[in-house]
């Protein structure tokens, strides 16, 4: 699988439009930011959309954007995936 390229856009209140381009498709994910999620990560002063891009790129790594749910909390990711408060956390720490 290669993903092209993804398109972040705000939404308000913590949420978010994915828009992921795979081969022929593009793939839209709605995404919440939960704040107990972003709290856990504790990167000081950093862009919740950064967050988010980095997610999906995490998400990526593992699994096709079309095998998602259309609407995707960042609780369902750490519930998911034990290392990922952990590893996004290091990630965006300067």
């Amino acid at each position: 699988m290669t993903v092209d390229q993804a398109h972040i856009e705000p939404l308000g209140d913590h949420e978010y439009l994915v828009r992921v381009r795979e081969a022929d498709a593009t793939v839209e994910i709605r995404m919440y930011a939960s704040q107990a999620v972003v709290r856990h990560m504790a990167v000081v002063d950093i862009d919740e959309t950064r967050i988010i891009e980095a997610t999906v790129a995490y998400l990526m790594q593992r699994q096709r954007a079309d095998d998602l749910p259309v609407n995707l909390d960042l609780d369902d990711v750490a519930a998911a995936y034990d290392g990922y408060i952990a590893d996004i956390h290091l990630q965006l720490s300067p």
